[in-house]
């Protein structure tokens, strides 16, 4: 194989990476979101049977297993995104000179946005998309162990 066929088969590669990579973005974007509804939903079947009484103790555990299983779903939805991130930047390693294999490359363009935005856009997804769902479940948890 040719050197130039070999960085045409590459980019084809790297393409195809990079549309799975982006791919993950809005199913992790659709998960947070139905994680968020699920609670609020939750919280108002709480409300509407009586609060934080033992008797609602049942939907207190199942909505710590529902949070549960969206951080472990979450989890691997950010599992899979940042495979493919790492096969990109593998992959850009071997191109170094090549634009084309660097387009997420874009830490200089990150340094040049004004610094409230790279503060509050700076925090790792990885937080929130993970830590949402593993505190709502810890704050089911304790509230189902702690009604009277």
């Amino acid at each position: 194989m040719s050197d130039e066929h070999r960085v045409q088969h590459d980019l084809q590669v790297y393409q195809q990476l990079l549309q799975l990579w982006q791919a993950e973005n809005p199913i992790k974007t659709i998960k947070l979101q139905f994680l968020l509804a699920s609670n609020a939903l939750l919280l108002g079947f709480l409300q509407l049977n009586g609060g934080l009484v033992s008797d609602n103790r049942l939907l207190m555990a199942g909505a710590c297993m529902l949070n549960v299983i969206w951080t472990l779903s979450l989890g691997r939805t950010s599992l899979f995104q940042k495979a493919w991130k790492i096969r990109l930047d593998d992959m850009a390693r071997q191109y170094p000179h090549d634009p084309r294999f660097h387009i997420l490359n874009i830490q200089d363009a990150e340094q040049r946005a004004p610094a409230w935005l790279r503060t509050l856009g700076g925090v790792s997804s990885k937080y929130y998309l993970l830590g949402a769902p593993a505190g709502l479940a810890l704050a089911w948890l304790v509230t189902a162990l702690l009604v009277n």
